[in-house]
C-alpha cells in the first residue's frame, strides 16, 4: 500500500493552458496565440487545449492572454508555481491566472469579463517584478530584464526591435556585436517576409563555407574570403531567425553548431595548401597544420574543461576580463580579419601565421583563466559569473556594464530601464 501511495505521489502533474483571444497585429511573422503555442511546446507536462471545456474539473490551469508578448522566463514561473495568482502587466490588467485548486470555471469567467463583481477577489496579484525573474541566460551569456509587453499595431515595429535585440548574445566577437546586427535585423525581416525558414539559411551558409574552403585551397583568396565573410553573416541571421520566429529543430540545432566547430580550422588548412598553390615559400605544411590543430582544440578544451569541471557557465562570463577577450579571442571572424588583412596586404602567408599565432596566444591565456578558475574555486567555493554581481543604480556606468549589459539594470521603483 506504501509503494503505491508513493508512485501515485510521483505522478507528474499536467498543466492545462487556455490562450483566449489573440493580438490585433503579427510581431515577425507571428500572432501572440502562435507565438505563445509555439514557445508553449518546449515546456513539459503541458498540455495546451482549444476550449476551456476540455480542462478536468480541478486541474492545474493556466489562462493567457494573446494580445501580450511574454517572456520564456515568465511562462516557466507561471508553469512551475504551485501558487494560484493573477499577473498584471504595468498597466494594470490582468494578462495571466494560475490556477492550481479552485474553482476554474469561476475564475476563468473573471478573466474573460463575465463575473460578477471584483475580478478575482481571492487571488494574489503579482506584477513582472513581483515574480523575481532577473538572472543570468546561460545560452545567450547574457543578464536582461524579462518582458511582459502588450501587442498592438502602434507599437508593433518597437516590439520587433526589442525581440531582436534580446535574440543576441550579449558577449561575442567585435563583428557580430557591432558590424552585424543592423544588416542583419533587415535580412531577417526580409525572411519572414518571403517565408524563408532557418535551417534554409543554415544550409545556404553550409554552401558557402564549402565554397570558401575550396577557394582557399586553390589560392583564390579573394573569393574565398567573400563566401568566408557570407557563411559567418548567414551563421547570425539564422539564428536570431530561429529566436525571432520561435523556430527550432534538432536538425537545425546540429547543422549550425557542428558546422560551427568543424569548418575554421578546415579554412585554416585550406589557406596552408593554397599557399602552395600559389608557389609562395611555404615552410613544413604539417608543421603549419599541427599548430593549427593544437591553437585550435586547445581553446575549445580550455573552454569545455572550465564549463564543465569548474563553473556551471561560460568562461567568457567569468569576470569582465573574459567578456573583452570574447571579442578578440581567436574564433573564426578576429580569424579572418587577419586573414583578410594578410590579402590585403598581398601577404597571405602572413594572414595565415597570424591566425596560427593568435590562436596560440589565445589558448595560453585561456589556459591560464582555467587555472586561476580552479584555484578561486578552491579557496573561494563556487564560482560566479560578474553578470550576477551587477548592482542595479551603481554599476550603470562601468564599462563593461554599458556594452556587455545594456539591459541589465532594474531602477529603485522597481520598474525596468532599457538603454
Amino acid at each position: 500500500m506504501t509503494r503505491h501511495r508513493q508512485t501515485i505521489r510521483n505522478i507528474p502533474v499536467i498543466t492545462y493552458i487556455y490562450i483566449l483571444g489573440d493580438s490585433e497585429t503579427d510581431i515577425w511573422g507571428l500572432s501572440g496565440r502562435e507565438r505563445l503555442e509555439r514557445m508553449l511546446r518546449g515546456f513539459n507536462q503541458t498540455r495546451t487545449v482549444d476550449s476551456p471545456d476540455q480542462i478536468p474539473v480541478d486541474a492545474p490551469a493556466l489562462f493567457l492572454r494573446a494580445d501580450h508578448l511574454f517572456d520564456a522566463r515568465v511562462l516557466a514561473a507561471l508553469i512551475n508555481t504551485r501558487e494560484n495568482l493573477v499577473l498584471n502587466s504595468d498597466a494594470g490588467q490582468p494578462v495571466a491566472v494560475r490556477i492550481t485548486d479552485g474553482n476554474m470555471r469561476h475564475v476563468l469567467a473573471n478573466f474573460m469579463g463575465e463575473g460578477e463583481g471584483e475580478t478575482f477577489p481571492d487571488l494574489p496579484r503579482y506584477t513582472l517584478k513581483d515574480l523575481n525573474l532577473l538572472g543570468l541566460q546561460q545560452n545567450l551569456k547574457k543578464r536582461d530584464l524579462p518582458y511582459l509587453l502588450p501587442i498592438s499595431r502602434v507599437n508593433s515595429r518597437q516590439l520587433e526591435s526589442e525581440l531582436f535585440a534580446r535574440s543576441y548574445k550579449s558577449v561575442t566577437d567585435l563583428v557580430t556585436k557591432w558590424l552585424w546586427p543592423t544588416p542583419a535585423f533587415w535580412t531577417v525581416r526580409a525572411c519572414v517576409r518571403f517565408g524563408i525558414r532557418p535551417n534554409q539559411v543554415t544550409l545556404l551558409s553550409l554552401v558557402f563555407a564549402v565554397l570558401a574552403g575550396v577557394a582557399f585551397w586553390h589560392g583564390h583568396y579573394g573569393v574565398g574570403l567573400v563566401m568566408g565573410w557570407l557563411m559567418t553573416f548567414l551563421d547570425t541571421v539564422d539564428g536570431k531567425l530561429a529566436r525571432v520566429t520561435v523556430t527550432s529543430s534538432r536538425l537545425g540545432d546540429v547543422l549550425d553548431h557542428g558546422l560551427d566547430i568543424v569548418h575554421p580550422p578546415l579554412w585554416y588548412m585550406a589557406w596552408g595548401v593554397g599557399l602552395t598553390a600559389e608557389l609562395t615559400q611555404v615552410s613544413d605544411l604539417q608543421l603549419i597544420f599541427s599548430l593549427i590543430l593544437i591553437g585550435y582544440i586547445g581553446g575549445r578544451l580550455c573552454e569545455g574543461a572550465f564549463q564543465f569541471w569548474i563553473a556551471s557557465f561560460d568562461i567568457f562570463i567569468w569576470r569582465p576580463l573574459d567578456s573583452f577577450n570574447r571579442l578578440i579571442t581567436a574564433r573564426r571572424n578576429p580569424n579572418l580579419i587577419l586573414l583578410t588583412f594578410g590579402w590585403f596586404i598581398d601577404r597571405p602567408d602572413i594572414g595565415l601565421w597570424s591566425v596560427i599565432i593568435w590562436h596560440l596566444l589565445s589558448t595560453i591565456f585561456l589556459a591560464g583563466r582555467v587555472m586561476m578558475g580552479w584555484q578561486a574555486r578552491q579557496s573561494q567555493g563556487p564560482l560566479r559569473s560578474w553578470f550576477e554581481d551587477i548592482v542595479p543604480g551603481q554599476d550603470e556606468g562601468k564599462l563593461a556594464v554599458r556594452i556587455f549589459a545594456p539591459v541589465a539594470i532594474r531602477k529603485d521603483d522597481g520598474k525596468f530601464k532599457d538603454k
